[in-house]
């Protein structure tokens, strides 16, 4: 005789499975270990102070230098 099987709990294991595949290949995929992840924040965070400091001469709102902005001209009238 045949060994009884409940549908339900048989869809939802399968469903478990593909979630716990899926799971792993974004854990392979995407995980970095904390390390990584800081000394890659530290090394943005300091290459973007040093772009900040060698600009020539910032605008008020924080922006690119206003240097290629055209120079309004006088009215004739």
């Amino acid at each position: 005789m045949a060994e009884i099987v409940n549908l339900r709990m048989a869809r939802k294991r399968a469903v478990r499975q593909a979630v716990e595949a899926k799971a792993e290949a974004n854990r392979t995929a995407f995980g970095l270990p904390k390390a990584v992840r800081m000394a890659a924040r530290s090394a943005q965070s300091q290459s973007d102070r040093k772009l900040d400091g060698l600009r020539l001469e910032p605008n008020a709102t924080g922006g690119e230098p206003d240097a290629g902005s055209p120079v309004p001209s006088p009215d004739p009238s």
